[in-house]
């Protein structure tokens, strides 16, 4: 299966790739099918039943906000966030849809919408149903769509597949697992950026793949300049307070950046999930959750690293992509599928890896990056504080920014050769995930998620 660096990296609407930008996805794809089939002008009514993780954290997660919007036609790439809220509020006062942007139906999201909290799909955590009916009552279709972490969705009828269509693009070096990126790396010559860029070009030429990639990079920049701007209290009733602006006042006044350079990582990546906690516009890198921490390191890189330019944004981005890309096909970015290690750990070791390439590292000092960094994640749960991702969250994506330059310099000190390879931590990060107990997994019902409300 044909993953693109594109796939990985997506502009979408926070809090969550997993329960908004691909339940948002499932919503508009159900809305297309039913046009596309001839059913949109029959259809009276519809009912969205949303089962496992995207029931029992749904609220805090933005789910039955993505489900209306993605009904009502919008894609997360390119909703108006300053509407989005607006939007499901006329819906829920009105108790009508517009459906596929062109159909007005009754739709009553608190009958309509079901978040069944503890019944689960056989094939995914993260499971939902949608049923259109027409006046009389007769379903007129139904489908099931599981979303399967980093914004990827998939039918029931495409259950193990990375999209709804499978992609058999044939690619110029292919590879399935870090040995196989080393050896590719190896017998061409090439370093892991380079390697990456030749498979990109199966899809689009090598200038759509650079400005493609800087603009990607450009909205991870705005997003963290508004995170660095905004102040105020993040939604959702916890009363968390935004606290990236405030303690970027206080290092600017303290002057002498590159001596505070860790700290400003921190903050960079803090600012990106204070936005995303928000539901304002992110990077899926690889997912939402974990949507602060290459941007983050990228700024380190931009910021602190002497001779940062455009083409090492584009060899960063790329070198992180093809790691993601081992993670996503042979293990889970959800975590709902093997909890917050899927997340935030691939992430940060992504961007090990990406901050290694640019540093001058070889490939082998490259996946040994992307080890360390995803090694010292292992085990790492997902329990967000009442369903939204604020707590651990927002200081779990400072903390591994932190440990993505720390691994990037770790390997760059030896010469690549190392005891653990990544391929045999993604496979244990994927044991760890099956071994661990549902409660861990984005379900809100074991960890910090009970044991800061039981305080």
């Amino acid at each position: 299966m044909a993953v693109s660096v594109f796939d990985l990296f997506s502009i979408g609407i926070g809090p969550s790739s997993s329960h908004t930008v691909g339940p948002m996805r499932a919503a508009r794809l159900f809305a297309e099918r039913l046009t596309a089939d001839g059913l949109l002008a029959d259809t009276a009514g519809l009912r969205a039943a949303l089962f496992g993780s995207l029931g029992a954290t749904g609220h805090g997660h933005g789910t039955p906000k993505a489900v209306i919007l993605g009904l009502e036609g919008h894609a997360p790439e390119t909703v108006d966030v300053d509407r989005a809220d607006l939007d499901v509020e006329r819906v829920t006062h009105s108790r009508r849809l517009n459906l596929a942007g062109t159909r007005t139906i009754d739709f009553d999201p608190g009958s309509h919408l079901i978040l069944h909290r503890r019944r689960s799909l056989p094939h995914h955590p993260n499971g939902m149903t949608l049923t259109a009916h027409d006046a009389g009552g007769r379903t007129l279709l139904e489908k099931t769509y599981y979303s399967v972490g980093g914004g990827f969705v998939v039918d029931e009828e495409a259950v193990g597949a990375d999209r709804i269509k499978p992609d058999s693009t044939l690619l110029t070096h292919p590879f399935s697992t870090g040995d196989e990126l080393l050896r590719r790396c190896r017998d061409t010559g090439r370093s892991v950026s380079g390697l990456m860029l030749e498979n990109e070009k199966a899809w689009r030429s090598e200038q759509e793949i650079r400005e493609g990639l800087l603009k990607i990079w450009a909205v991870m920049r705005e997003c963290v300049q508004a995170g660095l701007s905004r102040e105020g209290i993040l939604p959702g009733g916890l009363g968390v307070r935004r606290r990236a602006a405030s303690s970027a006042r206080s290092l600017r006044a303290q002057g002498d950046a590159r001596g505070h350079a860790m700290e400003w990582v921190t903050l960079y990546a803090m600012a990106v999930n204070e936005e995303n906690a928000s539901g304002r516009r992110v990077v899926t890198a690889p997912t939402n959750g974990a949507a602060g921490i290459i941007p983050a390191v990228l700024h380190f890189y931009r910021d602190f690293v002497p001779g940062a330019d455009d083409d090492g944004v584009v060899r960063f981005l790329l070198t992180a992509g093809a790691i993601g890309i081992l993670f996503k096909e042979n293990a889970s970015i959800s975590g709902a599928e093997v909890g917050c290690q899927g997340e935030v750990g691939s992430a940060c070791s992504m961007a090990a890896a990406g901050l290694a390439e640019v540093l001058g590292g070889s490939p082998q000092q490259v996946e040994n990056a992307a080890e360390i960094g995803i090694e010292h994640h292992l085990g790492l749960t997902c329990d967000p504080v009442g369903g939204l991702v604020q707590i651990p969250c927002i200081e779990r994506n400072g903390m591994a920014s932190v440990k993505a330059v720390t691994a990037a310099r770790m390997a760059l000190r030896g010469d690549g050769r190392h005891h653990v390879s990544l391929d045999k931590a993604i496979k244990t990060m994927k044991e760890t995930g099956a071994d661990m107990k549902v409660k861990y997994k984005e379900t809100s019902r074991g960890g910090l998620a009970v044991n800061v409300i039981e305080c």
